[in-house]
């Protein structure tokens, strides 16, 4: 994975964003926590980690598991908070601190950006004394020509929310072939306006992502950008060992006084590459040598969970999340049987959500779930529409089906998972539930390619998958549309349950064009309600994320969102 976020897949999202991402991850990847009932699920409590006083200087090394970083921003979906914003900056990013909603802040930009009446065009002016590493001013030339590269198919891969948004977008092929995109505008130095189809409420959490990082024309080698990008963040890429290591060193253009989100305390960062998660982990229990000043990028394995809870020193320095994706069961509602609602509903209470908690490392690895919008976004409300023990309620359930009329021994269900352990722990416990209640269920692995293939692309011949998602900011726009609007059924979308209701359509369209935050949260709200009365699927656990550091290391901690640690605080005792 990249440093971003641990996923088994990603997921295409947008407002009309087929192909663009959110994190949708086929089997679950734990990703974070507090449940739905979430906030009241207080068994397994969490450790956000601390803040404090940046100390300047040392060298901290982060242990991941990826082979590689692609630094190159129009390729990239890292998270604001992690890798590419050490040396990247955005027009925004998120202000984040644990226990408290994520805020979109100004980064390059002096605010947040200046929108229309009609809600269509928003306008950034660029802050004074903002460089380069080679000490060029940044100008807006330089984000229009970042935001205009991530379109060439060239440099696939990326966010690709604002491609579908933009004016001109669908059919623009990037500056390399293209010329420039009408819809940007960049009337001087400092100013960018930018022209969209339609209004979008959450655009300033748009212009955060990886691809309105400012790219000098002149520097551009589509080859080599991912290895050495041009900084304007507080660190520099310095030294890439492939498949080994990458240095990050001060970048000295950078100043303090023009950012407000990044302290810049270590004088060096290394990522150490290829580490297995389960070695990480032992090596940050033993807390020796250089290991002192690391911390890991990968969730401590639930074998090491364990073997933390009995070592004070560890337990010390774990930091496990409050709330992440949301592991669901998606209901293909085309599929014979599965086109009841009375059936669907069935197998809301026919679901074993604690053996699937179980499966998914316990209470540490996540918390009960029954709503669809991440703990800690606006217009996230608890209900239970379908209340009953955690174990379920296969009484409930049979009389449900017998209501409806079909036999649930009249075909198999394929319940598509991919063909990890993990995933078909998962898997099993789903089944069992599903089983106590008369259903038939064929569990079907397939690696992980494959799978998402047939989820994604294909015409829908599967009954039922696990999913986790989380959304690529945090609004509960990430939560709904990329999984329930039906322009994301089939073409690489992730609307999984192929779920198509227009009420629903017509409510995501409404919220999406919102501009006020709370109105908008009010209308997403509502629509997690209306969505969850059709039972297209069954949310099982908001998942818990746990990361291990050194003992040097301060400031390490997680927001209320992502349910990943906030490397641009992160720094080392002196």
């Amino acid at each position: 994975m990249n440093a971003s976020r641990p996923r088994s897949t990603r997921a295409a999202r947008p407002t009309l964003l087929k192909a663009a991402a959110a994190t949708a991850v086929l089997a679950l990847t734990l990703t974070a926590c507090n449940a739905n009932g979430g906030d009241d699920d207080a068994t397994a409590p969490s450790t956000q980690g601390s803040t404090g006083t940046t100390e300047k200087g040392g060298t901290m090394t982060i242990l991941t598991s990826a082979t590689e970083i692609n630094w190159d921003p129009a390729k990239s979906q890292n998270l604001a908070i992690t890798t590419l914003g050490l040396v990247e900056r955005r027009l925004t990013t998120w202000g984040v601190e644990p226990g408290k909603p994520g805020v979109v802040v100004p980064d390059l930009a002096t605010d947040t950006g200046t929108v229309s009446d009609d809600g269509k065009s928003w306008t950034y002016t660029l802050k004074d004394d903002i460089f380069f590493e080679d000490g060029t001013p940044i100008t807006s030339a330089d984000i229009k020509y970042g935001v205009e590269r991530s379109f060439a198919p060239e440099l696939s891969g990326g966010l690709s929310y604002h491609k579908s948004l933009l004016e001109g977008g669908d059919e623009y092929a990037g500056p390399y072939t293209g010329g420039d995109l009408a819809s940007i505008e960049t009337p001087d130095d400092k100013t960018i306006v930018f022209r969209l189809k339609s209004a979008y409420g959450d655009w300033p959490w748009i212009v955060s992502q990886p691809a309105f990082a400012p790219v000098p024309e002149a520097q551009d080698d589509i080859a080599t950008y991912t290895q050495q990008p041009v900084a304007s963040g507080p660190y520099k890429v310095v030294d890439t060992k492939q498949g080994v290591s990458v240095t990050l060193e001060r970048n000295d253009k950078w100043t303090e006084e023009s950012d407000d989100v990044r302290t810049a305390g270590p004088d060096s960062i290394v990522f150490s590459l290829g580490q297995d998660a389960t070695v990480t982990a032992q090596r940050l229990i033993a807390d020796a040598g250089d290991d002192k000043n690391a911390f890991g990028a990968s969730f401590v394995p639930p074998a090491q969970l364990a073997q933390v809870a009995n070592n004070p020193s560890a337990k010390e320095r774990l930091v496990t999340s409050d709330a992440g994706a949301l592991a669901y069961l998606a209901i293909n509602t085309e599929r014979e049987g599965l086109d009841d609602v009375q059936v669907r509903q069935a197998i809301q209470y026919a679901v074993d959500k604690q053996a699937f908690q179980v499966a998914s490392g316990g209470e540490t690895g996540g918390a009960l779930a029954t709503t669809l919008i991440t703990p800690g976004i606006e217009g996230r409300e608890d209900f239970d529409l379908y209340e009953a023990d955690a174990a379920g309620d296969v009484d409930k359930a049979k009389e449900l089906l017998t209501e409806s009329g079909w036999d649930p021994t009249s075909r198999e269900l394929v319940l598509l998972s991919e063909d990890d352990s993990v995933s078909l722990s998962q898997a099993q416990a789903v089944e069992q539930g599903l089983e106590r209640a008369g259903f038939q269920v064929t569990i079907k692995p397939e690696a992980q390619l494959a799978a998402v293939q047939t989820l994604t692309q294909g015409t829908g011949e599967y009954d039922l998958t696990i999913s986790s998602w989380q959304p690529d900011f945090p609004s509960a726009n990430g939560n709904i549309q990329p999984l329930f609007d039906s322009s994301q059924i089939g073409d690489g979308g992730y609307n999984m349950s192929r779920f198509s209701d227009p009420a629903v359509d017509e409510l995501i369209a409404q919220a999406t064009a919102e501009i006020d935050v709370e109105k908008a949260g009010a209308l997403w709200a509502q629509a997690d309600r209306a969505i969850m009365e059709q039972s297209p699927v069954v949310p099982l656990i908001f998942t818990r994320n746990s990361f291990l550091h050194g003992s040097n290391v301060q400031n390490f901690y997680i927001p209320a969102f992502p349910a990943y640690p906030n490397y641009l605080k992160a720094s080392l005792s002196q």
